[in-house]
């Protein structure tokens, strides 16, 4: 099969499986996305009278219906085609003939490449962010139901003061709206359209960018053809950082339970078609579901070092070292979601432990307390403090359990209606119903 490159020399046939190693498989993601970006080019192109209008038409009909082969999952690259643009301009030449061969006009396969990229990226941090708000919503509602429930708080792993479960679960929600404001920046950077940059210098045809960027919803350009090109890496490395910011919110939530759920703790439990059993140990429930969650996660969080070790020293200019950043970044996105999902499915079905701090075990947790109201009696802090530590270490202390801590943010003033508020401000600075109206009209018939 030839290349969109080749001329009439032969590439060795090691050489060739080698550059495109798995490229192939990658491309399937980007499928429908560079779909889009041929229906907004030719659109383009008739209009600046590259295209007639009604190879336009033609074009269009036959591009809307490779979409619809993708989306109906029946769309496959042949043997022998290089990558996803050689496959559709294929299939567009084999039905229009030498129309179809006119598509590739003032553009390169680099410029198809990124467009793709920014389109796949956009669509998937869109697509997160559904995911997110599911679990954000999530952990509010159990955050308020269970915020009369003390649960220790830990510095250390050492006991420290009183926490609670609605708490503990409202902190994680919380970290959600930072992790969605890191979404935020990488679906601005990535919300610009490249098409246009060629293969990095730009055209001599007389082509319309902004025209392309409305057509693909995109917010405004990368301007300078060289940084449209100098771009990626940047793009996927910050997407990257994006996706590790949301799984070190799961990572840590996983590992607090797998810790709340040993014996040792007691502090939640879920229902036994939740865990996992042994082999040999009849009594085993383990938490296998946030110890997965956990693991993947962590090599989430690996991501954005590994696209800066491959883009590394690279100077300007595309090359070749850009290929590799698609095989762990793709992947990335359907297994965090894979991981909201199921830490969904285990928080909506956690039980918690009632009465947890009326144990005498706990009763140091207080210590704070006991200042506090000596302090609120008039006693210097420094003199509280001394006070109860010595009888502490006496063995003459003496509490209560109950709390009146009402500040923002405390025990008993969660904010959760602020955080809510927080939330719903970094989602609405994002444009979704925008993106989503311009691809619809892109794609109609």
């Amino acid at each position: 099969m030839s290349k969109l490159w080749q001329k009439n020399n032969q590439v060795a046939a090691s050489v060739e499986q080698f550059t495109i190693g798995n490229d192939q498989a990658m491309d399937i993601y980007l499928a429908a996305y560079d779909v889009m970006g041929s229906i907004a080019h030719t659109t383009m192109l008739s209009e600046v009278g590259l295209l007639t209008k009604e190879e336009q038409v033609q074009l269009k009909k036959a591009l809307v219906e490779i979409y619809a082969s993708i989306k109906s999952g029946n769309f496959k690259l042949s043997a022998g085609v290089e990558d996803i643009h050689s496959q559709v301009e294929m299939l567009l030449t084999e039905k229009l003939g030498d129309i179809g061969k006119k598509i590739h006009s003032a553009r390169s396969r680099n410029d198809q490449v990124l467009v793709d990229l920014k389109l796949f990226l956009r669509s998937e941090l869109m697509e997160l962010s559904k995911y997110v708000t599911t679990l954000f919503n999530l952990l509010q509602t159990k955050s308020e139901q269970f915020k009369n429930d003390l649960l220790p708080g830990y510095t250390h792993l050492q006991l420290a003061m009183p926490s609670s479960f609605g708490l503990w679960l409202g902190a994680y929600a919380e970290s959600l709206v930072d992790d969605m404001t890191m979404l935020e920046a990488a679906f601005k950077i990535v919300n610009k359209n490249p098409l246009g940059s060629a293969a990095g210098y730009g055209s001599s045809f007389p082509i319309n960018r902004t025209r392309t960027t409305e057509l693909l919803g995109f917010d405004t350009l990368n301007y300078n053809v060289v940084y449209a090109q100098m771009g990626r890496g940047k793009a996927e490395r910050v997407t990257a950082q994006a996706l590790s910011n949301f799984a070190d919110t799961l990572s840590k939530l996983s590992m607090d339970a797998c810790l709340f759920m040993n014996q040792n703790f007691g502090f939640i439990k879920f229902p036994e078609e939740l865990t996992t059993g042994s082999s040999i140990m009849p009594h085993k429930k383990n938490p296998d579901v946030f110890e997965l969650i956990r693991s993947y996660c962590n090599r989430i969080k690996a991501l954005p070092n590994e696209i800066m070790m491959m883009t590394t020293n690279l100077p300007s200019g595309y090359h070749r070292d850009l290929q590799l950043l698609k095989e762990h970044l793709f992947p990335a996105f359907q297994q965090l979601k894979n991981c909201m999902d199921m830490a969904s499915l285990m928080i909506e079905n956690m039980e918690v432990k009632k009465d947890i701090l009326e144990d005498t075990q706990y009763q140091f947790l207080f210590s704070v307390e006991e200042v506090n109201k000596l302090v609120n009696e008039g006693m210097p802090f420094r003199d509280a403090y001394k006070k109860v530590g010595i009888a502490i270490e006496e063995g003459n202390f003496t509490y209560s359990t109950k709390l009146a801590h009402t500040h923002e943010g405390s025990i008993g003033n969660l904010c959760n209606a602020q955080i809510a508020d927080e939330m719903k401000k970094v989602l609405n600075r994002m444009d979704f119903a925008k993106v989503e109206r311009q691809i619809e009209h892109l794609l109609k018939s």
